[in-house]
């Protein structure tokens, strides 16, 4: 059963994996979706940036290891050339530095492909709306990051800024929990509307580039 979100309009979406027998099937069954169009397939990230550019695009469903250009390039590519599509990662590798890189290069999803055909379309709703969408066993390898890596050292990244208000601190420590949107507005008893709201305000004053972002900084201020 699909979760359209976006109104009439299905979202334009790309499946990039070098595997045929992977990015086939893969099209094939999101396109069971009613909300989700895909528009094309891509065997690596030369075909993904071709794609693009031919255009429209929502969301790019991206493998990292691709010959030619590999996701985490390609990434980096779109966020810099077409900061408008955003990029969920579906991969078999979910080792830290690949991790990393790929949410660095400004994905906004992350997925094994252990991932079920409903949780990689949510993700690629999510995306789409500018949310981020992290598989348990991704965020769990990131926490341990945080609390084992040099984003635990003391220093003055680890503290968040004085005017962080009350129900922000709620609010981050609930995304430092994984909690998405929807659930943190049941949790705090406040609309979804307000939850973003507390998310862009809170962003804008930490400095916090994204939802991966904002895990770390909850962990590092002890507030996950």
């Amino acid at each position: 059963m699909s979760e359209p979100t976006q109104g009439t309009r299905r979202l334009r979406v790309i499946v990039a994996d070098d595997q045929a027998a992977v990015r086939e099937p893969l099209a094939a069954v999101l396109g069971l979706s009613e909300d989700i169009e895909v528009v094309a397939a891509a065997a690596d990230g030369t075909e993904v940036l071709a794609a693009v550019a031919a255009g429209p695009v929502d969301v790019v469903l991206m493998d990292l290891r691709m010959p030619v250009m590999d996701g985490t390039e390609a990434t980096r590519r779109l966020t810099e050339e077409h900061p408008e599509v955003a990029v969920v990662v579906l991969t078999t590798f979910a080792d830290d530095d690949s991790i990393l890189a790929a949410l660095s290069a400004g994905a906004r999803g992350y997925l094994t492909k252990n991932a079920g055909r409903q949780d990689i379309a949510r993700a690629i709703r999510a995306a789409a709306a500018g949310q981020s969408v992290l598989d348990r066993e991704v965020q769990d390898r990131l926490l341990a990051t945080v609390r084992t890596g040099p984003a635990a050292a003391p220093g003055p990244s680890r503290s968040l800024p004085d005017d962080i208000t009350p129900r922000e601190r709620e609010v981050l420590a609930l995304i430092g929990q994984g909690l998405p949107n929807r659930a943190i507005a049941q949790q705090l008893f406040i609309s979804e509307a307000t939850v973003k709201t507390h998310i862009n305000n809170l962003f804008a004053k930490a400095d916090i580039r994204d939802r991966a972002d904002a895990v770390r900084r909850a962990i590092a201020a002890g507030l996950a």
